[in-house]
């Protein structure tokens, strides 16, 4: 998958998909990870899309951003939200609560392990973030990290065998 641009591609909306107004908390509305946000409103979009709170107004999805990906990688069909961390290669896949297994049908399930190899090549890392918990997607496996807490990074090591994953708590 080639980075991820800045700019959303041109002809591409949320529209009517709300995948991301359940994956991810958001402080100011004291929405947790998992729920519907109340202002969400099915088929509709955001009530109080004017207003909504910085974190919400800020954030496009992967999708909306790279021009590589069909319709078919659009969340509200995918069941899955996939995002990049500030300032990082690192790919964050976060599913739906209600279809946690959702990546790993095709044409996703193939084409994130591929992700994962060049990751780990890049020396990054693609992340599947499923009811808080947090596990590394690795080309064959997934390593589960368990909760992380802000400010937290996943060390990846290999022993010549298999991979290791630990995680480095914020100071």
């Amino acid at each position: 998958m080639e980075p991820v641009l800045h700019e959303t591609v041109p002809g591409r909306a949320c529209g009517s998909c709300m995948m991301c107004c359940k994956s991810f908390p958001v402080a100011e509305l004291a929405k947790p990870a998992g729920r519907w946000c109340t202002h969400a409103k099915a088929g509709r979009g955001c009530s109080i899309h004017d207003a909504r709170p910085g974190t919400c107004s800020a954030f496009f999805c992967v999708w909306m951003r790279n021009p590589t990906l069909g319709e078919e990688w659009k969340p509200d069909r995918a069941k899955f939200v996939m995002s990049s961390f500030a300032g990082s290669e690192v790919l964050a896949i976060t599913v739906d609560p209600a279809q946690p297994s959702a990546w790993k049908r095709e044409p996703y399930h193939s084409a994130i392990r591929g992700w994962a190899g060049a990751a780990i090549e890049a020396r990054s890392q693609v992340l599947l973030i499923n009811g808080g918990r947090v596990s590394v997607i690795l080309p064959n496996t997934e390593l589960d990290v368990g909760v992380l807490s802000p400010g937290d990074q996943i060390a990846l090591s290999h022993d010549g065998q298999r991979f290791h994953a630990r995680v480095v708590k914020a100071a």
